[in-house]
């Protein structure tokens, strides 16, 4: 139990690696889950192009929204969107960091799906077959003479091997050659269009909003960090909370048997008043875990503590004294500096 509390804590300490490590093994998967897939063209006008569109968009949309389903940070930005103000005001700087930063992880599992699709060629086959020049790469004198429908149909077999028969009209391996060549084209252009564009958004934009950037990624961390004190912080009381009913309870059973078995609980007292003197008494301890729950005596108090933390959550602010703004932020005239006194003692 101590290794998995072990690792948890160090995935918590290490969420933006561990993140970065998920988000690589699902472009992996990703990869790996279209060399797997079999890809079966249609061969019908009119399908091809859905059956393609499909197979290239809706993987991706699944991968993106499993990145931010996987993201723990989804649900502190949801929250922290839906809030009501209270006494801090929402910096939409930060909820715009916040989601930008998922965003950018959760789409590099669907970019690898689209370059790999683009690469291989199958899709953009299969989709845009009928589209292929037949008077430049094909027999151009027999094109005028054939129907429209009768054209189309010939032209969406062409990514069916072994139901194309147009080959006295358009070569098969002509086809397949020419439109494989512009789906590669497309994929190159789409990585090198994307690995600039992250390059622009991870190195270039702090430059020009250095002041903004630092203040956004300073209070996500803040979020973060604020909700994961506020849960151990409530684990530790409700565990408080709990002991205390417990000790409660059993107290109250223990009298209750004590009016009934007088002479077993002497004995059993006598027997027991020596090694029990130097422990401490269940009813000092629980005054102790009283203490600790500062003030909660019922159910009902700690909803309406719970509830004031959702409504109005604390101001920003570390001085109790000074004053509060609308947004939450100390305000009114500078305090004084604190002076420091250091006594020093000497051992003589």
């Amino acid at each position: 139990m101590d290794k998995f509390r072990m690792i948890f804590q160090f995935l918590q300490s290490n969420q933006e690696s561990f993140m970065n490590g998920i988000c690589g093994i699902m472009a992996l998967a990703s990869a790996q889950m279209y060399s797997a897939f079999d890809f079966n063209c249609p061969c019908l006008p009119g399908y091809n192009v859905v059956y393609s569109l499909g197979i290239l968009l809706t993987p991706p949309l699944v991968l993106f929204l499993l990145g931010l389903v996987m993201n723990n940070n989804i649900s502190m930005l949801a929250e922290e969107w839906k809030r009501p103000a209270g006494r801090r005001a929402k910096d939409p700087a930060v909820l715009r960091y916040m989601f930008c930063s998922m965003a950018q992880r959760a789409l590099i599992a669907p970019v690898v799906w689209v370059a790999v699709t683009l690469l291989d060629g199958k899709c953009f086959l299969c989709a845009f077959c009928t589209a292929v020049p037949v008077a430049t790469l094909g027999n151009g004198s027999l094109v005028p003479g054939l129907p429209a429908p009768e054209l189309a149909r010939l032209l969406a077999r062409v990514p069916c091997p072994e139901i194309y028969d147009g080959n006295w009209l358009l070569a098969r391996e002509v086809a397949v050659r020419y439109l494989r060549c512009i789906s590669q084209a497309l994929g190159w252009s789409f990585v090198l269009l994307t690995t600039l564009l992250a390059f622009v958004v991870r190195s270039v934009r702090p430059c020009f909003t250095q002041v903004a950037f630092l203040k956004s990624k300073y209070w996500s961390h803040y979020i973060d960090i604020e909700r994961k004190l506020f849960d151990e912080t409530c684990t530790e009381h409700a565990k408080a909370f709990a002991k205390v009913c417990i000790q409660q309870f059993f107290e109250a059973m223990n009298h209750d048997l004590e009016l009934g078995h007088t002479h077993g609980v002497l004995a059993t007292a006598t027997a027991t008043a020596t090694a029990t003197e130097a422990v401490q008494s269940p009813s000092d301890r629980t005054e102790e875990e009283r203490e600790k729950l500062r003030g909660i005596t019922d159910q009902g108090t700690m909803n309406r503590l719970l509830t004031s933390w959702h409504k109005c959550k604390p101001p920003l602010r570390l001085g109790q004294e000074a004053p509060l703004m609308s947004n939450g932020w100390a305000g009114g005239e500078p305090r004084p500096p604190r002076k420091e006194v250091a006594t020093y003692f000497s051992k003589v």
